[in-house]
């Protein structure tokens, strides 16, 4: 299978891409190259030009950001089928946050020079972004609010619930990661941990939890919607 063709099924199965349309997504697609990285490979930094959208077809990447204090804080976990830049890439500033590969991983590239031209050319296609922008902006809201206003166990379950609705039950991601990620200290996500592990809705190996009780760790981050 081609770059274009890998690139057109991750965004045919993307729920944003997939509304433009086959003929869009073919004309996207037909402008991307592919790219590798290694484990703990940096894509790009805090700061760097946002000159490309990202495509992930294989691997896991996590997007952060460092703190006044030093403390590293999870933005996001990005797995096969995620797509990401598209906010420095249509605006051409800089990264906002840093992109970097937990695991060994492959991406479809779009340059941002090829992309604006192409949006130039089909209005259409121009407005579904502006939509796809809001959404992110949204979303990026919402993790802030949760940062600031709810308690510890309530961003955790949320956390893992992304994280089993991605990668299944078994997630593979040790207690700093899932720390840096609810931005809590690493020694306070283990005691609420251990409390669900005592309660049977999880399991704890060596940087894995494993949910045993998707139902039960729904309800705790639901508990404080109200």
């Amino acid at each position: 299978m081609s770059a274009p063709q890998g690139l057109a099924r991750l965004l045919a199965a993307n729920p944003f891409f997939a509304e433009l349309g086959e003929d869009a997504i073919a004309a996207i697609a037909g402008l991307c190259r592919t790219r590798s990285l290694a484990r703990n490979e940096t894509l790009f930094q805090k700061g760097d030009p946002g000159d490309a959208l990202y495509a992930l077809r294989r691997g896991q990447v996590r997007i952060g950001a460092g703190t006044e204090d030093g403390r590293s804080v999870t933005l996001n976990l990005l797995g096969p089928g995620d797509v990401f830049g598209e906010i420095a890439l249509l605006d051409g500033r800089p990264r906002t946050a840093e992109a970097v590969a937990l695991e060994a991983a492959e991406l479809f590239v779009i340059e941002r020079g090829d992309f604006l031209g192409l949006l130039a050319r089909d209005a259409a296609m121009a407005v579904r972004i502006i939509g796809l922008l809001c959404q992110r902006l949204r979303w990026m809201s919402e993790r802030m609010e949760e940062a600031t206003l709810l308690p510890l166990d309530t961003r955790l379950a949320r956390r893992l619930v992304m994280l089993s609705e991605d990668y299944g039950a078994e997630i593979q991601v040790t207690q700093a990661e899932l720390a840096a990620f609810v931005g809590a200290a690493r020694e306070s996500v283990n005691r609420v941990l251990q409390d669900w592990r005592r309660s049977g809705i999880i399991d704890l190996g060596r940087s894995r939890v494993t949910v045993r009780t998707a139902r039960r760790l729904a309800a705790l981050g639901e508990r404080s919607r109200t």
